[in-house]
């Protein structure tokens, strides 16, 4: 597990654009795409900001989410819409790079629906997103996936959560650890404290189950 420490949250953002540029260049030279599942949530509205301004080819990037709750997208609840708002509007993108959940159907049929559409992506193969981008709650859930939840340890790549808030779909724990970059956004001091405290819960906290090896958290000092 690699651990990024700034100052600030502009020098976080600003590392984090570094090494994304990086990562692009390489896919470009390469010729390839670059699949990103974007995370929900306020902790990331200034990141997502800053993306927007930055001189890339969005045309060989896909934006996924990694989890929804289950309200319209023109909700201001909606994961969606707070990337639409913060990011996808205000840059190049064929709407065909943009893979959303939807919510328009029964909850049930829109996980499934999500689930074969990552499945056909990645054309039936190992699902192995390039970059996965998550926030922590304060009690160290990771997208939809809360402690002691039975969607912990299940294999499943997405599936809906019942909870007394909102209900929600999220991809599963394999589904982000078979990622090739997981990405822990604590932009934060206190989030930052909070996941310091959660990894001494051992393994009942979502946060502390993220594949060590492809993990890297950029946190405040």
């Amino acid at each position: 597990m690699k651990i990024i420490n700034k100052k600030s949250e502009k020098s976080l953002i600003d590392q984090f654009i570094k090494d994304f540029k990086k990562d692009y260049l390489i896919k470009k030279k390469q010729k390839k795409r670059l699949s990103f599942v974007l995370a929900g949530g306020k902790s990331p509205i200034n990141l997502y900001k800053k993306l927007a301004q930055i001189n890339i080819d969005w045309s060989i990037i896909d934006l996924f989410w990694g989890d929804e709750r289950y309200v319209p997208h023109r909700s201001k609840n909606s994961n969606y819409k707070l990337a639409f708002d913060k990011l996808i509007k205000k840059i190049k993108i064929d709407k065909k790079n943009i893979f959303p959940i939807k919510t328009n159907k029964s909850i049930s049929k829109c996980s499934i629906e999500y689930s074969k559409k990552i499945k056909k992506y990645f054309k039936y193969k190992k699902i192995n997103f390039d970059y996965f981008l998550l926030g922590m709650g304060e009690d160290g859930h990771i997208a939809s996936i809360f402690p002691d939840s039975e969607n912990l340890y299940k294999k499943f790549i997405a599936k809906p959560v019942i909870r007394k808030d909102f209900e929600r779909i999220t991809l599963g724990l394999k589904v982000i650890n078979n990622s090739k970059k997981i990405l822990l956004w604590l932009n934060n001091k206190s989030k930052s404290k909070i996941f310091l405290k959660m990894k001494k819960k051992g393994k009942k906290i979502p946060v502390n189950n993220l594949n060590n090896k492809n993990t890297i958290i950029y946190k405040l000092n």
